[in-house]
C-alpha cells in the first residue's frame, strides 16, 4: 500500500480494504495448497483450509503481515556497489516471517484441533514436521509474488471501488467468515 493511499482512506475504508486483501490472499493460498495436493503430489482433493470455505486463513494473515512489515524495505534502494540487493533482502525477510507464521500457526491449530494440517518430516532439516527450509523457500518466492504482483493489483482494484461497493463487499466477506468460524468451531 502506498503511503498516500493510507492517508486518504478513513479508518473504516482501510479496514474494509484489509479484509478484502485478507480473503483474496486466503483464497489464493487455498488454491495453491489444493494445486499442490491434487496436481503436484497427486494425493487427491481435500479441503486444505482450517475453516470450511475455500480459503486458508494463514495465508491471509501471513500476506497482510508481509505487506505491513516489509512495505518500507520493499521501496528502499539498497545497493551493493551497482547491484540492487533490496529484492534479496525482501526475499530473506519473507522467508523468515512466513516460517515464524507457519510455526506459530501449527501450534494454534494443534491447540484447537489436536494437530496441524501439514507434515514436513519428508523434507531435510524439518522441525517437528512443522517447518522446513524447502517450504520456507517456496513461501519466500510466493511472498515476492504477493508483494510485487498481487498487492499492487489488489490496491488498484479497491481504489476503484466506490465507498458503498467497498462497504458491501467487505460486509459480505465479514459475514461469510463469521458464519464459517461459528460453523467450524462450534457446530462441526
Amino acid at each position: 500500500m502506498e503511503r498516500n493511499t493510507l492517508k486518504k482512506d478513513t479508518k473504516l475504508n482501510l479496514l474494509e480494504k484489509l479484509l478484502i486483501y485478507f480473503i483474496l490472499y486466503s483464497c489464493i493460498g487455498w488454491i495453491y495448497e489444493v494445486f499442490l495436493e491434487v496436481v503436484v503430489y497427486q494425493w487427491g482433493f481435500s479441503n486444505r483450509g482450517f475453516l470450511f470455505g475455500p480459503y486458508c486463513i494463514i495465508y491471509g494473515f501471513g500476506a497482510l503481515l508481509l505487506v505491513f512489515s516489509l512495505r518500507q524495505l520493499q521501496h528502499q534502494k539498497i545497493r551493493l556497489g551497482k547491484i540492487s540487493i533490496t529484492p534479496v533482502l525482501v526475499f530473506l525477510a519473507i522467508v523468515a516471517i512466513t516460517t515464524v507464521v507457519e510455526l506459530i500457526g501449527s501450534y494454534i491449530m494443534e491447540f484447537f484441533t489436536g494437530g496441524w494440517m501439514w507434515d514436513y518430516t519428508r523434507f531435510a532439516f524439518d522441525f517437528e514436521g512443522r517447518i522446513a527450509p524447502n517450504p520456507s523457500i517456496r513461501f519466500g518466492l510466493g511472498g515476492m509474488v504477493f508483494l510485487y504482483v498481487f498487492q499492487p493489483l489488489f490496491e488498484k482494484m479497491t481504489h476503484k471501488m466506490t465507498g458503498k461497493t467497498l462497504h458491501m463487499v467487505s460486509g459480505v466477506v465479514a459475514g461469510i467468515l463469521a458464519c464459517d468460524l461459528v460453523y467450524t468451531l462450534l457446530i462441526k
